[in-house]
């Protein structure tokens, strides 16, 4: 078994301060991302990581990863032992480092203080000369009981590992809402891109424990109680990805884009993050091979960055859409915009290489269309029939109809090839045909 303690910087046996309470249940949800067993205990975080091991490549990397995180997250020390109890010991006593010695061999020389049961005794153990664990264990157990009760015991047994640890086990929150109290006030948006990544990691560790990608997320800062009477409580940022997305480096870089065109109105005491939307995410696979889906990736991590500098309404890209009309089934939008999954065509007919801009109207001449000769009909009819929904605005604020009804056909040319014809009817039943699209 394998324990690992993260403590925040507060007193072993003194009472929680609500932003220290906050800061740990913080820190638990990016523990979640390592193990699925975690528990919060007085000032520490603790996570049983012995299934993880194989995972994350072992202890000593996983010992690295953790302790790089969590020095950004506010941890002043963290320890690794085979109990719980003890790793929180060592973290007290600022013990770190994943050691192969024998537990009682490590704990021994600790303060009696390093053990939260041992804290109220103190003065007692020392006026009788205990001072260590080691000495404490040297005690008569029947005495100790006696004169301390029977925790102090049960405490000593559970952290040199003679008896079986219990905890509540912290659980994956539905909804993710983060908030971090600013040790000074802020008065330029880039000096709060360091305080946002802390919401960032702990964003993470939900992410993964959930095994989702965020799309849309809120960041919202509180401005200070001394600003303008013409300045609000706070204001807000949200940031949009096209794809699910978790990586934090690349989203402390679309924050920084976004912030480096933010004046603040007042100074800033509180930062808060807000999950708006989260969809499934596949994480990359390893492979020997090149992998096209890699190049897709960082194109779409490049346009993020680029709309997030330039604005999203300069950066667009191309995207389907569900919609029988031909020239409404593609549309221009932001780049930073969810992709939605990519629109089918059950009907299985074919669709031109060229789509003109605007119908061209067709000569007919014996009810056959006319283009550089008289056409073939090949294949066909297809009906498309839609758009009543869709009304568009006009000259003098006219409203105009977009509804089509139109039978398609592949039509062949002897002088331009294949073509993407179709018949509509007008005014008075008079049939009229148009090339709408051109075959390579």
């Amino acid at each position: 078994m394998l324990w690992c303690a993260l403590r925040l910087p507060s007193p072993s046996g003194s009472e929680l301060t609500e932003p220290t309470a906050s800061a740990l249940r913080g820190l638990a949800t990016w523990a979640l991302q390592f193990a699925p067993r975690v528990a919060l205990l007085d000032e520490a975080v603790l996570m049983e990581v012995q299934a993880s091991l194989r995972l994350f490549g072992g202890a000593i990397a996983l010992a690295e990863r953790v302790r790089t995180d969590a020095t950004v997250l506010g941890a002043a020390s963290l320890a690794w032992a085979p109990t719980a109890l003890g790793a929180l010991a060592l973290a007290r006593a600022d013990i770190g480092g994943v050691d192969a010695a024998p537990l009682d061999e490590r704990l021994d020389p600790l303060p009696v203080a390093a053990l939260t049961a041992a804290v109220p005794h103190e003065t007692t153990l020392a006026q009788l000369g205990c001072r260590t664990l080691g000495e404490l264990r040297a005690l008569p157990r029947g005495g100790i009981t006696r004169r301390f009760g029977a925790e102090l015991i049960d405490a000593l047994d559970r952290a040199y590992g003679l008896r079986a640890e219990q905890f509540a086990w912290v659980t994956v929150p539905e909804t993710f809402s983060a908030k971090v109290e600013l040790m000074a006030r802020v008065e330029t948006a880039m000096a709060l891109v360091f305080a946002a990544k802390r919401l960032l990691l702990q964003l993470h560790g939900w992410l993964v424990a959930r095994n989702a990608g965020v799309t849309t997320f809120t960041l919202r800062w509180v401005h200070d109680t001394m600003r303008p009477k013409e300045v609000g409580v706070s204001d807000a940022l949200v940031i949009r990805t096209a794809e699910p997305m978790r990586d934090v480096d690349h989203l402390s870089h679309l924050l920084a884009e976004q912030w480096a065109r933010v004046q603040l109105a007042a100074p800033v005491e509180c930062l808060e993050l807000v999950v708006d939307d989260v969809r499934d995410y596949a994480p990359p696979n390893a492979s020997l091979l090149p992998d096209a889906s890699a190049d897709r990736e960082s194109l779409t991590l490049a346009l993020e960055r680029i709309a997030a500098r330039l604005g999203p309404e300069r950066v667009l890209r191309p995207a389907l859409v569900e919609d029988a009309r031909p020239e409404w089934a593609q549309q221009w939008r932001p780049a930073s915009t969810p992709q939605r999954p990519k629109a089918t065509r059950p009907d299985g007919m074919p669709q031109p290489t060229f789509l003109l801009p605007e119908p061209l109207r067709l000569a007919v001449r014996s009810n056959r269309p006319l283009y550089q000769g008289e056409l073939q009909l090949l294949l066909g009819p297809h009906r498309v029939e839609g758009g009543w929904w869709h009304r568009v605005e006009v000259a003098h604020r006219a409203v105009e109809s977009r509804q089509v009804a139109r039978d398609y056909w592949v039509a062949l040319s002897a002088h331009a090839g294949a073509l993407w014809v179709f018949q509509t009817r007008l005014a008075g039943d008079e049939a009229a045909w148009f090339l709408h699209g051109l075959f390579a």
